[in-house]
């Protein structure tokens, strides 16, 4: 567990899902009140928690939990961390809600497309309370302090009930992952788009956060970067180029490995990053890249031509 100030007001805290540094990425904004955008998977509550305490935040001080997705890389501890924070209402997305408040279905999905072995890893989310959960949607403000607030902004196409949140005193995105995994170290951004991906979905949300024009995105996978319009924009270009690879080698009859080779092989960005990732994530890092493959299938089986490259 690590703490790092990135803010006048912002930290980010590497809860090491799974062990793993540089990962998952939760972030606290301290003003009159405190919120925590994103809690990592159950197993990482507790390097959260010494993070909390490191801070000197009082459990009491904690008003928000804000997650972007369920998906429980993301927002699986939280259950786990209301037990701590007595005050904390969750904001998460209408849809996703349910899935918080009875994480039942959840999990099972969890194992079924991350595999039993990463899923335990992760560990297996607790309920939340219906009346500790603030289902949010596009445009709501959670407000901080008098300078600091979370702006939501709906987001979807990684997920259906997908948010990211516009903090206006950073003029920064909390991206989730519907801008990418972000590989700081060797500057690359690869996607995350598993089944069931949107890619019109998804460019039109990469639109809506460009026009916000922010100066920082933080990344959930992981960590501060500037240079916000320029990596929103060659993120759009990566998702355009795998459907377009995606498109031809269906079109050729071609099956998974085909496909999942002939993407590696033509994105030379991705090609880099999973030597990378080879070398510091495992078998978590590998699971990403093949569930967004499968992503991108799905979708041009589904949809076809409904995006053009």
């Amino acid at each position: 567990m690590s703490i790092k100030k990135i803010g006048d007001h912002i930290y980010i805290i590497d809860v090491e899902a799974g062990g793993i540094r540089n990962f998952v990425a939760s972030y606290v904004l301290i003003d009159e009140s405190v919120a925590i955008v994103e809690t990592g998977p159950a197993s990482s509550i507790p390097n959260l928690l010494q993070g909390l305490n490191e801070l000197n935040v009082k459990p009491e001080d904690v008003a928000y939990i804000a997650v972007t997705h369920v998906h429980i890389d993301h927002s699986g501890g939280v259950g786990t961390l209301l037990m701590a924070l007595p005050r904390a209402k969750v904001i998460v997305h209408h849809r996703g809600a349910v899935h918080l408040s009875n994480p039942d279905r959840l999990w099972q999905q969890s194992k079924m497309v991350l595999g039993e072995k990463i899923a335990e890893i992760y560990g297996k989310p607790e309920p939340v309370p219906m009346e500790r959960i603030a289902a949010a949607s596009e445009g709501l403000n959670f407000k901080i302090g008098d300078d600091v607030a979370l702006k939501v902004i709906e987001t979807l196409g990684h997920a259906p009930h997908h948010l990211c949140y516009y903090e206006p005193l950073s003029e920064g995105i909390f991206t989730g992952d519907a801008a990418g995994v972000y590989l700081g170290e060797i500057e690359v951004i690869v996607p995350t788009t598993p089944p069931l991906f949107r890619l019109d979905i998804a460019l039109a949300s990469l639109d809506k956060l460009a026009n916000l024009k922010p100066k920082v995105l933080y990344y959930t996978h992981f960590g501060m970067a500037k240079g916000a319009l320029e990596k929103l924009e060659a993120y759009a270009g990566r998702l355009k180029l795998w459907a377009k690879i995606t498109r031809k080698a269906i079109k050729n009859g071609e099956n998974f490995e085909a496909i999942r080779k002939r993407i590696f092989e033509n994105d030379e960005a991705v090609g880099k990053a999973r030597e990378y990732i080879k070398a510091h994530r495992g078998i978590l890092g590998e699971s990403v890249l093949n569930e967004s493959v499968e992503g991108f299938i799905g979708y041009i089986k589904e949809f076809g031509e409904a995006v053009s490259a």
